[in-house]
């Protein structure tokens, strides 16, 4: 039987204190897309997490620490989801494109983009948590961008091609604010259909 030296303790403790930040994060964005800013508080969370609410305020110390840091850990692990699903898709064409263009989409119709839309809403009054999302949306909308010019194949030095590949996102985030009220799932799919049209004519005509 080995003997358990303070170093070695230390590795089960700092395991458990991950595993107990992960669920705080992952608690935190799931209570933000089901009841908003106003529902969402540390206790709520802890108590979702499965965890005491000392235990929450030792990994976060204040309400914005918790949820800025959830929605940037989300963000991360949608980003990483993207790169991954990238080696499925098509490779060229309007197949491609609109493989593309549906996998933005369904980045901004699922819970991830409903609970940054509550935090993004509480920056507009909440001063201490605006620096914060301000900063924290720049840094996701320029991977976004970067991922999509990628994932396209986009040439950005032709004019009007970056300005297309933002106007996609910006349609994508439209489709997904669209999505809060009610199942639009038959228009998104025409409209999606369509843009991916126009998107790939504008992508290769001066290909």
């Amino acid at each position: 039987m080995g003997v358990v030296t303070p170093r070695t303790a230390t590795f089960p403790k700092q395991d458990r204190s991950r595993a107990t930040r992960r669920r705080l994060l992952e608690a935190a964005v799931a209570c933000l897309a089901e009841r908003g800013w106003g529902g969402s508080t540390v206790a709520v969370v802890a108590e979702r997490a499965g965890v005491s609410r000392g235990a929450a305020q030792h990994h976060f110390r204040t309400r914005e620490d918790l949820f800025t840091a959830a929605i940037e850990h989300v963000a991360e692990e949608w980003l990483a989801t993207l790169r991954e699903h990238a080696r499925t898709l098509p490779d060229s064409g309007v197949p491609r494109t609109r493989a593309v263009v549906e996998m933005l989409v369904g980045v901004y119709t699922g819970a991830l983009f409903r609970a940054a839309l509550h935090l993004w809403v509480a920056a507009a009054d909440e001063v201490q948590l605006r620096p914060r999302v301000v900063a924290l949306e720049s840094r996701i909308g320029r991977e976004a961008h970067r991922l999509a010019v990628e994932f396209l194949g986009a040439d950005e030095t032709v004019p009007g091609v970056r300005e297309t590949v933002q106007a996609t996102l910006d349609m994508a985030r439209g489709l997904g604010l669209a999505t809060l009220l009610r199942d639009d799932t038959p228009r998104r799919t025409a409209i999606v259909r369509e843009w991916s049209r126009i998107l790939d004519s504008a992508l290769r005509r001066d290909g």
